[in-house]
C-alpha cells in the first residue's frame, strides 16, 4: 500500500478535491481507500437506530453488516484517539490510501490552498508537504504548484509521489492528530 496526504485548513476544498480525485484514480485502475480527520464530535451512526442504540448503552464495539456494506464503529470511551499509523494499519489492503486532515504527520502531504480561506501556507514549515495544489500562482515557492482545477495533473503528482506505508517514519506519538 502507499499513501499520500492533503493537508489544508479548514475551508480549502480538501473534500471536493478527494471527490473528484476518487474516481479519476479508479477509473485508472487504482484500489483507494481514505483515512479522514474529524472533530471530536462527529457521528455516523443516527438516533433511534437500533446500532445507536447498542453504541450508547455501553457497546464498545457495533458491527453493521447488509448485503451492500458493513461497518464497525469503536467507541473509545476514554482510551487515547488512535494515531495515524494505527488507522491505517485497519484498512484491508489497497494500492493508495489518501489522508484528509493529519496534517501534522510526517507522510507525504499535498497542501490543499486557496485565496479566498485568507489563510497562509502551511508548506514553509512542514518539510513533508511534497507539492501544493493552488487556486493562484505561487511565486518563488520551493515545490511543485499544480492548478487546483487539473484534477488529471493532480492525479498524476499525488500517484507519483505517495509513500509505501512500510517505509513512512511516522509522527512523534506525543503531537496531535489534527
Amino acid at each position: 500500500m502507499r499513501l499520500i496526504g492533503f493537508a489544508g485548513w479548514s475551508g480549502a476544498g480538501k473534500t471536493t478535491l478527494l471527490a473528484r480525485l476518487i474516481p479519476v484514480l479508479v477509473a485508472r485502475g487504482h484500489r483507494v481507500s481514505t483515512v479522514k480527520h474529524a472533530h471530536h464530535n462527529f457521528d455516523v451512526d443516527k438516533p433511534g437506530k437500533d446500532s445507536h442504540t447498542h453504541r450508547t448503552v455501553g457497546a464498545s464495539e457495533v458491527l453493521i453488516s447488509s448485503a451492500n456494506r458493513w461497518a464497525l464503529m469503536h467507541e473509545l470511551r476514554g482510551a487515547p484517539e488512535p494515531d495515524l499509523p494505527e488507522l491505517v494499519a485497519r484498512l484491508s489492503p489497497v494500492d493508495l490510501v489518501l489522508v484528509e486532515g493529519f496534517k501534522h504527520d510526517r507522510h507525504p502531504k499535498i497542501e490543499i490552498h486557496r485565496v479566498e480561506v485568507g489563510k497562509p501556507f502551511l508548506y514553509p514549515d512542514d518539510p513533508f508537504i511534497v507539492g501544493l495544489a493552488c487556486d493562484r500562482v505561487v511565486p518563488g515557492c520551493p515545490r511543485p504548484v499544480i492548478d487546483l482545477a487539473d484534477i488529471e495533473a493532480i492525479a498524476d503528482f499525488a500517484d507519483q509521489h505517495a509513500a509505501p506505508v512500510a517505509g513512512i517514519a511516522w509522527r512523534p506519538a506525543d503531537q496531535s492528530a489534527g
